[in-house]
């Protein structure tokens, strides 16, 4: 499914909040601040500091994220992911770590393809799949 600018700039310039859910279905969600769409097809995410979302990912590849700001981007992606504990894309994050103030050293890269886009823009249309 393929993401306009807006979206990959909102996804880009912002925290996201990354949703998952164990192979029992409980759900969990969590604050993501290392989040780069890498296409407009694909979003790679940082594993800083994942406990319950990481063995969530191991058992259940579904994932769901949305962006901080609802009003500006309103838009609930869906997909599936595959985690990287080596290779380019785990290069990718271990440079981002690095580049950050605090100065990160990611356990994993969480590559996320897009499948759905959702509307989540409140009124008559939240819900709406939009791509």
């Amino acid at each position: 499914m393929t993401m306009t600018k807006e979206m990959v700039d909102a996804v880009e310039k912002d925290l996201v909040f990354l949703a998952t859910s164990s192979k029992e279905g409980i759900p969990n969600v969590v604050p993501i601040g290392f989040a780069r769409p890498i296409d407009d097809e694909t979003i790679l995410i940082a594993d800083n500091y994942m406990n319950k979302t990481r063995k969530n990912l191991e058992e259940n590849p579904n994932i769901s994220l949305v962006t901080k700001d609802a009003t500006k981007c309103p838009f609930q992606f869906k997909g599936k992911i595959e985690i990287f504990e080596s290779g380019k894309y785990f290069d990718i994050v271990t440079e981002w770590g690095q580049n950050a103030m605090t100065k990160l050293t990611p356990k994993a890269a969480i590559l996320m393809k897009v499948e759905e886009i959702y509307s989540i823009q409140p009124g008559p249309d939240a819900g709406k799949k939009i791509g």
